[in-house]
């Protein structure tokens, strides 16, 4: 799944390039339109009971980014397992690829107790275990 932005000057820092954390802001907004294009926005998860706190995160920049410029995120599922997710991202400007990670989440309840998604949501775990790469 890919999403395309421009990016705003608040996201640079004085030399007009994009400022480091805002990846990982912008690996979010990959992240929350994978999961809607698949049906399940963050808002819908909430009110079921899910939560995905994440727990790690991996950022390679490889070429700066700077106001203005029109990037496009693509974001996909690397891993699911029982326990927790594993989303891949790439941010290009073109065909230039700017950054690459990714993000660690558990699947826990509203009070971050961790359990496990084939029991908690099949048919969630069902969709995210199809959509994960094949590697």
């Amino acid at each position: 799944m890919r999403t395309k932005f421009r990016v705003r000057y608040k996201e640079t820092d004085r030399m007009g390039i994009v400022y480091h954390s805002n990846y990982i802001v912008w690996f979010d907004v990959g992240r929350t339109e994978l999961l809607r294009n698949l049906g399940f926005d963050y808002r819908h998860l909430e009110e079921i009971g899910l939560m995905l706190p994440v727990v790690e995160v991996n950022v390679r920049y490889k070429s700066p980014s700077y106001y203005d410029d029109l990037v496009e995120i693509e974001a996909t599922i690397l891993e699911v397992s029982r326990v927790k997710i594993k989303f891949g991202y790439k941010v290009y400007r073109g065909e230039t690829l700017l950054a690459e990670g990714y993000t660690v989440h558990g699947f826990t309840d509203k009070n971050l107790k961790p359990i496990a998604l084939n029991k908690f949501n099949q048919p969630l775990y069902e969709i995210l275990i199809n959509n994960a790469e094949r590697n």
